[in-house]
């Protein structure tokens, strides 16, 4: 198989999830990302205070992002459905045909 022809994309060997070390850190990034939000929706709130109904607006979305926070915090990551490269016996010997080069089955030919 010639070196432009050969898919160098990594084989998956495992399903394996990630570790819950980082799952708890990227949950907890979100969490911080989310609450750090609500700050700056309460301060536009103090400085539009002249203005009610902004201020208001800014209020009202600042109330739902702590409960909003805990449900994306408390959730597990979603699996990934992408596809996953797996070696596959029977498309990588029509590859080989196609290339002209036999499949090797582990016997020595003898040249």
């Amino acid at each position: 198989m010639k070196g432009s022809e050969r898919n160098d994309t990594p084989v998956l060997i495992t399903e394996a999830a990630p570790s819950f070390e980082d799952q708890h850190r990227e949950r907890k990034r979100k969490y911080a990302i989310i609450m750090g939000a609500r700050i700056p929706c309460l301060i536009l709130a103090g400085v539009f205070i002249d203005v009610w109904w902004l201020a208001l607006l800014f209020v009202v979305l600042s109330v739902p992002l702590p409960w909003v926070a805990v449900l994306i915090a408390n959730d597990r990551p979603p699996r990934k459905a992408e596809e996953i490269n797996r070696f596959n016996a029977e498309r990588a010997a029509r590859r080989a045909l196609r290339s002209g080069d036999e499949p090797r089955d582990g016997v020595a030919d003898g040249r």
